[in-house]
């Protein structure tokens, strides 16, 4: 029995593999392999596909996170309003720069922050807020800006979604191997229209300096990799046609009847399908069907961020965040990647469709 996978990302690089060595080899017989010409010119590339005036790419999307709130100014005694429902990056980041992340719950059919509750728990103390575009849904996060808040977008897992870095104050993107856009290692960028902003967070990733002499502030040492940059460059290339894959794939799953059997994320136009997260009370019965089958699958967030133990001490209990929590007891993502088989599609939701059978006899 063949085994499907959550996503090959494979089945997405392999036809480019000849142009990676050409790249591969252009930097080894350059030798500059920190801040070299493929690092200033992605940088470039992205802006002008972003839409937006500057990007810095720093080592991985974790740092992006943290020295652009540092770049914001956020620090102690500060306030930080996320979701619970996302990466633990999110909040740990916050952490790191000595705030405290208030939870706000989510909206139960985008699963991205329910603006009402963010904005029932401003206070004077709040000094930023950051939206997840979670799983390629992007948020609208206008409503987010007109509350007269720094609004940090988290769109590690939306890179080429619809609007996404246009209206908060600066974005932050992972470029982690299985991403819509993904680099062959670790990567991280971050983008922003404000000029002060990216002059800042320029210096923080490199040490808080500009010349490598004068040292103005405290900072990182979080630069994208060359070699990463030459890759990037060759998949920016290839982003729309992926993505573009993407909502093919999860169009698919919807002709072929899987809402019917469990709750499939809503399209929209610009959903770019990082993951096809599901939900179902039957989730755990469908994902032992799944196994048995040899069909990868996956669940997210399932102890959210205010449930998480390095977390206890913000005094959050079960029931605090209902909406989250639930999504965390039933959210199980199935395969999807550019240019998925229907073949192995029709499998997946073959299989679904007998383990809800299972659990609903007629």
């Amino acid at each position: 029995m063949q085994t499907i996978p959550l996503v090959d990302v494979r089945a997405e690089y392999e036809p480019l593999i000849p142009k990676l060595e050409a790249a591969f080899k252009a930097v080894l017989d350059k030798g500059q392999f920190i801040r070299g010409e493929n690092y200033w010119a992605f940088q470039d590339e992205a802006a002008a596909h972003l839409g937006v005036k500057r990007t810095i790419g720093v080592a991985n999307g974790t740092e992006a996170l943290v020295i652009a709130l540092n770049a914001m100014g956020v620090g102690p005694g500060d306030e930080v309003i996320c979701p619970a429902f996302t990466f633990y990056a999110t909040a740990e980041a916050v952490v790191q720069r000595g705030a405290t992340p208030v939870f706000a719950d989510i909206d139960p059919e985008t699963l991205n922050l329910d603006i009402e509750d963010v904005a029932a728990k401003v206070t004077d103390r709040t000094k930023a807020i950051i939206p997840v575009h979670l799983f390629g849904r992007r948020m609208d996060v206008r409503p987010l800006v007109a509350l007269g808040i720094d609004v940090l977008e988290d769109a590690a897992q939306a890179f080429g979604a619809h609007d996404v870095a246009r209206h908060g104050r600066v974005s932050t993107f992972s470029f982690f191997p299985t991403k819509n856009l993904f680099c062959l290692g670790d990567g991280g960028l971050i983008a922003t229209d404000d000029e002060e902003l990216a002059d800042r967070v320029k210096m923080l990733s490199f040490h808080g300096s500009k010349d490598k002499t004068d040292f103005e502030l405290v900072g990182y040492n979080s630069r994208l990799d060359e070699m990463q940059a030459a890759f990037l460059r060759i998949f920016l290339q290839e982003l729309d046609g992926w993505n573009a894959g993407r909502r093919a794939v999860a169009a698919r799953y919807a002709e072929l009847g899987l809402g019917e059997l469990v709750e499939i994320p809503q399209d929209e136009p610009g959903h770019v399908y990082h993951l096809f997260v599901c939900r179902s009370p039957e989730r755990d019965r469908i994902r032992a069907a799944l196994t048995e089958a040899g069909i990868a699958s996956a669940t997210y967030y399932t102890t959210p961020l205010h449930l998480q133990p390095s977390l206890r001490y913000l005094g959050y209990a079960p029931g605090s965040l209902p909406v989250t929590e639930q999504a965390g007891a039933e959210n199980f993502s199935l395969p999807l990647w550019p240019g998925m088989p229907e073949e192995a599609q029709e499998r997946v939701v073959e299989t679904v469709r007998a383990a809800v059978a299972v659990a609903d006899p007629v």
